[in-house]
């Protein structure tokens, strides 16, 4: 198949590209040229900015397009006027349902509605109405034959955002490790490669429709996840010390500098995972990925997370505060 990827070079859009290279599909990558141009010398590579000008694909058709950059409804609507394609997916998100939605919810669950018009610029606020409005230019442009794929957390190697990577990171140095908040906060990820791998196989079927790509089934907690990287990677001696929410708050922390803790709970992370894993989706066990992104990415670090002084400093506050 001639398959075209817009943002294959990057984390998730890398994952996929590389699933498209090893079915042996043609594959073309439309991207800015920014972030890995010696990639995939093999595939054939469009330069351009899709916020500018998409002319480079006049012209040209593609048995099918995967959008794993799209996150405005003005995005869609301007590679719709320059794009032909027999298929269209569009990775999605599952901020996009109503807050919250109830544990295990399916993919025909309420959407965030929006109120008026969005402001097109990506903020936490924002970003789940956008998404919203991007699925629905998606069916509206390129038909009902469109693939939208919503996963939760993204992990594995390549992670640019070094969220799930920071906590196998930390863990890995062992010794006491400040987790965030509520041990029962739910949560789901899904190995980028197997994300990939999995859409991959749903365009060769052509197949449409919504899916959860997300692991495991609900129930999963934040502390699971945590527990289970202390299991694969924590040197003997490891331990969680979960600090209080209204604490860590109060000290200024947050989802940035915690990756993955969400201070408002996790209800988008219980999405009922049934219908894409009846359509072949297959995540590896999570240690597998925890052992498998620390090989590759053990320097990874991030400016945002916390720093081993501050980390050290917060626990014996936190302690401190106990004692009272």
């Amino acid at each position: 198949m001639r398959i075209l990827i817009i943002g294959g070079t990057r984390f998730v859009g890398r994952h996929i590209t590389e699933a498209a290279m090893a079915a042996g599909h043609e594959v073309s990558l439309l991207h800015r040229g920014q972030t890995g141009p010696e990639l995939f010398p093999e595939a054939e590579h469009l330069r351009a900015d899709r916020n500018e000008d998409l002319s480079v694909l006049r012209g040209r058709r593609w048995d099918a397009t995967i959008d794993a950059s799209a996150y405005l409804p003005s995005q869609i609507a301007s590679l719709a006027e320059v794009l032909s394609t027999d298929q269209y997916v569009f990775v999605s998100t599952t901020a996009v349902y109503a807050d919250p939605p109830a544990p295990g919810f399916a993919e025909d669950s309420p959407l965030v509605e929006p109120d008026g018009p969005v402001e097109e610029t990506v903020t936490a606020e924002t970003y789940g109405p956008l998404k919203v409005l991007c699925e629905r230019a998606a069916l509206d442009r390129f038909g009902p034959g469109t693939l939208i794929v919503r996963p939760t957390y993204v992990i594995g190697p390549h992670d640019y955002t070094g969220r799930f990577t920071y906590w196998v990171n930390r863990i890995a140095r062992g010794g006491e490790v400040l987790a965030p908040g509520d041990p029962s906060v739910p949560i789901q990820v899904i190995d980028g490669r197997d994300m990939g791998a999995w859409i991959i196989a749903m365009v060769e079927k052509t197949d449409s429709g919504t899916f959860h790509a997300v692991s495991p089934p609900p129930p999963f907690s934040f502390g699971d996840m945590l527990e289970t990287i202390v299991a694969e990677v924590g040197p003997p001696g490891t331990t969680l010390t979960w600090v209080g929410q209204e604490f860590l708050l109060a000290e200024g922390e947050d989802g940035r500098s915690l990756p993955l803790w969400q201070e408002g709970g996790g209800a988008a992370n219980t999405a009922d995972p049934a219908a894409a894993t009846a359509a072949g989706l297959d995540p590896r066990p999570l240690r597998r990925s925890v052992r498998e992104t620390r090989e590759s990415e053990a320097s990874f670090t991030t400016a945002t997370t916390i720093s081993p002084d501050r980390e050290a400093e917060l626990l014996a506050r936190w302690h401190s505060r106990q004692r009272g």
